[in-house]
């Protein structure tokens, strides 16, 4: 890989955002000084790391604050910079954002564990202040991932398994696909080298053996598409390693996986995706429960997308995504697309989807409330959110996201307090269940309250698996 150079970076940034060059310019080389005579264990100037932060920022079109901060951000951890003096030569979002990234420090700690524990739930509710901490946060771990080869082997391991812990989830529910898959490959590269060579091979064997049928589609679909006038884009798109070594330790064959292999068409609006979706079907036969509107039905995350697969030529199965130029960035990047779709409001409208639109925000908020300790709270993050998840409906086919192993009850307090603190029973796929049934994922779910009921019993807390039900049960009793 070519080294990137402060020109590369400034090239990138004047693409977008021309205004910014003066300050981020003036942030690396503030950054280059207080760094002078630092080596990262490549042998290489410090400097190097934090602009490739900045570089990674930049191709998701970061705002100028963000940049800066990338470029500073282990100046208060690893030089004798104070806080105040970076939001006085920058301003106090800069100062914010580098202090936000800031491991806390060991002085603080007895052990080295509960420094761990602090600096992780710092990292994860950094977030619930400003998005931008994460964001900056998933760059540099992505560029140490990507530099990982000079570490020893135990360090090697110990970094992949942090990131597949906590990064990896953090970037999924920011919608940053593009960050998680690379994440997801580097760690396994090094937890499991011998797996990851078997499966790049199959991978590689399979990209070459369907070039010829994809190629052939996407010429088909372009022209169909050009003779309705439908303006459009289309990019072929393999399964990620780490991806199709997940569904192959489920028990599935490589002849399962249904999406090893995707077009993406892109369009202009959303009637046009779904003409789009009849176009393709009129030519290429879909396989009819293979089909999913994320568009109607976003996925928690915000993603929103057609997927549809078909039998294409020589007897292959094709998955593919039919999304708008908007949706396609955001599948890509997450909110990190919004520097792009919402230009100057960016970080405002960031925080504000966040608040209201993504189910995970609120339950953060919620177990950040409730645990004082580091330790319990990063264990129930991990248990709670980053752990395998179940998606149910509520009976206006709106999408519930709840970690698997939870009962009706969790559900109810998801919906609302009240219907919790209310409930009978409830009715699953038209069946009716004790509030302590254990869902599955698409369960279909109706609560069925009583206002003269006794509320939620005690016993109720040994089953729930949400930190929202455990606390409303126990405020409920206590009353």
């Amino acid at each position: 890989m070519n080294e990137i150079t402060l020109n590369d970076l400034l090239n990138n940034v004047k693409l977008y955002n021309e205004s910014g060059i003066t300050l981020i310019e003036k942030a690396y080389h503030y950054a280059e000084s207080l760094h002078d005579g630092q080596f990262r264990q490549s042998g290489q100037p410090y400097i190097t790391h934090p602009l490739n932060v900045a570089y990674i920022l930049s191709e998701m079109h970061a705002d100028t604050d963000t940049i800066c901060a990338g470029l500073l951000h282990d100046t208060l951890e690893d030089t004798e910079i104070t806080k105040e003096a970076i939001a006085q030569d920058f301003n106090i979002d800069v100062a914010n954002l580098v202090d936000g990234v800031t491991k806390i420090s060991k002085l603080n700690f007895s052990t080295k564990t509960d420094q761990n524990m602090a600096n992780t739930r710092k990292i994860i509710t950094g977030l619930t202040s400003d998005v931008r901490i994460i964001i900056i946060k998933l760059a540099d771990r992505l560029h140490n991932m990507r530099t990982l080869q000079f570490k020893s082997e135990f360090k090697q391991k110990e970094n992949s398994m942090e990131t597949m812990d906590i990064f990896v989830p953090l970037a999924y529910y920011i919608g940053a696909y593009r960050i998680k898959t690379e994440l997801e490959d580097l760690s396994f590269q090094y937890l499991y080298p011998d797996k990851y060579k078997k499966i790049e091979d199959i991978k590689l064997k399979i990209e070459e053996d369907s070039k010829n049928c994809l190629k052939e589609m996407l010429i088909t679909i372009n022209e169909i598409l050009s003779n309705e006038n439908i303006p459009n884009e289309i990019k072929v798109r393999t399964k990620n390693i780490y991806g199709i070594y997940k569904r192959l330790n489920k028990g599935q064959k490589i002849s399962d996986i249904h999406d090893l292999l995707s077009l993406k068409i892109m369009v202009d609006d959303i009637a046009n995706c779904y003409q789009t979706l009849g176009l393709i079907h009129q030519e290429y036969h879909p396989i009819n429960e293979k089909f999913k509107d994320y568009i109607c039905n976003p996925k928690t995350n915000m993603y929103r997308s057609l997927h549809t697969t078909v039998f294409g030529p020589e007897d292959r199965i094709v998955q593919t995504q039919i999304r708008t130029f908007d949706m396609d960035k955001v599948a890509s990047f997450g909110l990190c697309a919004y520097w792009d779709i919402e230009k100057g409001n960016a970080r405002d409208v960031m925080q504000e989807d966040l608040k209201n639109k993504y189910q995970f925000f609120k339950s953060l908020v919620e177990i950040n409330k409730v645990f004082a300790d580091n330790q319990e709270f990063v264990w129930q993050v991990k248990s709670e959110l980053f752990a395998d998840k179940i998606y149910v409906y509520t009976t206006k086919g709106e999408i519930i996201e709840l970690p698997k192993g939870s009962t009706a009850i969790d559900f109810a307090y998801k919906i609302n307090s009240d219907v919790g603190n209310t409930m009978v029973s409830a009715i699953v796929n038209d069946k009716m269940v004790d509030p302590d049934y254990i869902l599955n994922n698409k369960d279909r779910v109706r609560i069925i309250t009583d206002i003269m009921s006794y509320g939620p019993k005690e016993e109720w807390i040994d089953v729930v698996q949400t930190t929202i039900a455990k606390r409303k049960i126990k405020e409920f009793n206590k009353k």
